[in-house]
């Protein structure tokens, strides 16, 4: 049977401000990555998020970004690769704290936003992620997309890797992620995502912006925490893939 993980991004919230239904969402995905701070999430939410997330057994996953809360981790940085490690490593310490307060533990790192982007091409700074998982826990999987620079370098470097493919983010020809300014990068159309997600699941086929069918091999499918009604599109989702005979579950 075909099977695959349904991820979102999670505790996208600081203070009194939240972005994402975290309590919602954790009953219908299998893995929760969790904003560790630097992006979005503060120390109360990556608490609560994480007690929630082990409640449900939906695994946890340290959502690392650049140190960028004003901008949601969406802007481009450059930021030297011994610093960028470390405070990788700071983000999955910070949440393995309260990974382990809940009974659980850390179960893979994602990168998010600009960092997500820079580090497919970007061989410096995929390495300098890769340096920071290394330095918090050297068995932790690394979710990224298929043929980025940061999957395999850490495959080289001796980490799990696992792919993912994006249900309500438009492609490019090359495979990559339409960038966010860019008209129709993000797919609004809740049909056409929950088809879109059925066709990955089943054949890892996406057809690209400019309609040209390309292979998205890929183990996880995010379906993004902050895009609107993204509780219901994500039930209706996991509906669908197991209604087709998708097994649901998660990749750890």
């Amino acid at each position: 049977m075909t099977s695959i993980d349904l991820n979102a991004d999670l505790g996208e919230g600081f203070g009194r401000w939240r972005l994402t239904d975290d309590e919602q969402l954790l009953s219908v995905v299998t893995s929760a990555n969790v904003a560790c701070g630097f992006h979005a999430g503060d120390a109360a939410t990556m608490r609560r998020v994480c007690g929630l997330a082990a409640e449900r057994g939906v695994r946890i996953g340290a959502q690392v970004s650049y140190r960028d809360l004003a901008g949601f981790g969406r802007r481009a940085m450059d930021v030297p690769p011994y610093e960028l490690a470390a405070e990788v490593a700071y983000q999955i310490g910070a949440l393995e704290v309260f990974a382990r307060a809940a009974g659980t533990r850390v179960s893979y790192v994602k990168p998010h936003g600009a960092l997500y982007n820079r580090v497919v091409h970007d061989e410096e700074q995929a390495g300098a992620v890769v340096d920071g998982v290394l330095l918090a826990d050297p068995s932790l999987p690394v979710l990224g997309l298929p043929g980025s620079r940061l999957l395999d370098m850490a495959e080289k470097a001796g980490l799990p890797v696992v792919t993912e493919a994006f249900a309500d983010r438009a492609y490019t020809e090359e495979g990559t992620l339409v960038p966010r300014g860019q008209e129709g990068a993000v797919l609004t159309d809740p049909a056409d995502v929950v088809e879109r997600s059925l066709a990955l699941a089943r054949s890892g086929v996406v057809t690209s912006r400019s309609g040209r069918e390309i292979t998205v091999s890929a183990r996880s499918l995010c379906l993004h925490g902050d895009t609107p009604g993204a509780v219901d599109l994500a039930r209706r989702v996991r509906a669908r893939l197991e209604e087709s005979g998708v097994r649901v579950e998660a990749f750890v």
